[in-house]
């Protein structure tokens, strides 16, 4: 990693998250060498993790998913047409007291993603980028993609949430071995 604001970005991973799993996702993430950090299913609440957050994962072009003490990258199982914050965020706590370990700053620097289509042609600004914080995937800069889509994101990062004193960041999400 590069060094700078720590950062994380929203995907979407379009499968309906009443039939597919973190799991599946992950593995399915593997055989296309493309993997991310974690793997969520705000549904059931299982969370898969592909990479600690030291290492850089591959959905984002490369001079940005190295940016940051940490560029953490979480796919969302669900649709950019439908956002995930309108359905049950199972385990979502946990998610941010882990990335609140990382110091990722509880801020949504360039406001709400668009919904999809519009978010394919949203502005993508470095100086919003260099701030650090959440961003959907539709807002990095030199991507391009639209998710995912019209997020509620104070469900995530709430209205100016505090800061909390947090242990050190868990280890207890196991890495999953390459499938081969």
């Amino acid at each position: 990693m590069l060094g700078g604001a720590p950062r994380v970005v929203w995907f979407i991973w379009p499968a309906d998250p009443t039939a597919v799993s973190a799991r599946s996702v992950a593995q399915r993430l593997l055989q296309l060498k493309c993997p991310s950090h974690l793997v969520w299913n705000p549904v059931t609440g299982e969370i898969a993790q592909m990479l600690p957050p030291t290492r850089a994962a591959c959905g984002l072009p490369r001079e940005r998913g190295r940016n940051g003490r940490v560029c953490i990258q979480i796919r969302v199982i669900g649709s950019s047409h439908e956002p995930f914050t309108d359905t049950k965020l199972e385990r979502l706590d946990e998610i941010l007291a882990w990335l609140d370990a990382w110091h990722v700053p509880r801020k949504w620097p360039a406001g709400p993603p668009l919904p999809y289509p519009h978010s394919l042609t949203a502005e993508r600004s470095t100086r919003l980028w260099a701030q650090g914080g959440h961003f959907g995937h539709s807002q990095v800069p030199g991507a391009h993609d639209g998710d995912p889509g019209k997020i509620d994101i104070t469900r995530i990062v709430g209205n100016g949430a505090p800061r909390l004193q947090l242990p050190a960041p868990r280890e207890d999400y196991r890495v999953l071995e390459e499938v081969g």
